[in-house]
């Protein structure tokens, strides 16, 4: 079976709502390829690897939480972004990208995905003011300690996160936000939350968890933000009754 792309999008739109939300790049469609799409291939990045992998699968279209022209960036098409945009081009494949209405979405969402991995339960957002908080907090079913806790995260991720102790307290009350959010640690503290999970760490990071008393563990950018784009995938595939095959480009950051 195939969709249009023009429903694929308008789908995508209606569930992710993009335009909530003052974002750092463009979200929806990127790249414009062909007029339907039969199989879809879903990545975290649109690097060149996903690209090529995706193309050599057959797909029609390339849908991703970090896509192109972000704020900022030298807007010249050449080098690498030339290579890329070369690809999908000339294959007549779109790339479709949504970063932080993906992050957010209450059941597709990365946080919230992440979320169901771990076992947590949401209990609200770090930006309580917000109704789009972008972080999340909520409890494990029981108390566990820092290490126990480290082990969990590495299991269910495939990778050891790096964890900063903040005392040797066990670990009932949680905040996270996949990705590049360690300066979210500051909410989690506010909320006096036992430990904080993101995907990166900045220096000043261990210093705020240390003498703040949070455990802090990051769990790699890319290693969190696998799930969302996944269940997006995975949503349209059985809405449009389409193909859809995830490709997860190996990142160690």
């Amino acid at each position: 079976m195939s969709v249009s792309l023009e429903a694929l999008l308008r789908a995508l739109n209606q569930t992710l709502q993009p335009e909530q939300f003052n974002d750092y790049c463009p979200n929806g469609l990127q790249v414009e390829g062909r007029s339907t799409v039969a199989k879809l291939v879903t990545g975290v990045t649109a690097c060149q690897a996903l690209i090529d992998r995706a193309l050599e699968v057959g797909a029609d279209a390339i849908l991703v939480h970090h896509g192109y022209f972000w704020k900022g960036e030298d807007p010249c098409v050449k080098g690498m972004k030339k290579q890329r945009l070369a690809a999908l081009l000339k294959a007549d494949v779109s790339l479709l990208a949504y970063h932080l209405p993906l992050d957010v979405h209450p059941e597709l969402g990365n946080n919230a995905q992440l979320a169901q991995r771990l076992n947590l339960t949401v209990e609200g957002g770090l930006e309580p003011d917000k109704a789009n908080s972008i972080g999340l907090y909520g409890q494990l079913p029981e108390a566990i300690d820092s290490q126990a806790f480290s082990q969990v995260i590495e299991q269910v991720l495939g990778r050891k996160p790096l964890h900063i102790a903040g005392g040797d307290k066990v670990i009932k009350r949680v905040g996270w936000c996949t990705g590049s959010a360690q300066g979210y640690i500051q909410n989690a503290i506010e909320l006096e939350l036992d430990a904080y999970i993101t995907g990166e760490v900045s220096e000043s990071t261990v210093h705020t968890a240390r003498e703040s008393g949070i455990h802090f563990y990051s769990a790699g950018h890319h290693a969190t933000e696998r799930y969302g784009v996944q269940a997006l995938g995975g949503y349209l595939a059985k809405e449009f009754g389409i193909e859809h095959q995830f490709i997860d480009i190996e990142n160690p950051v």
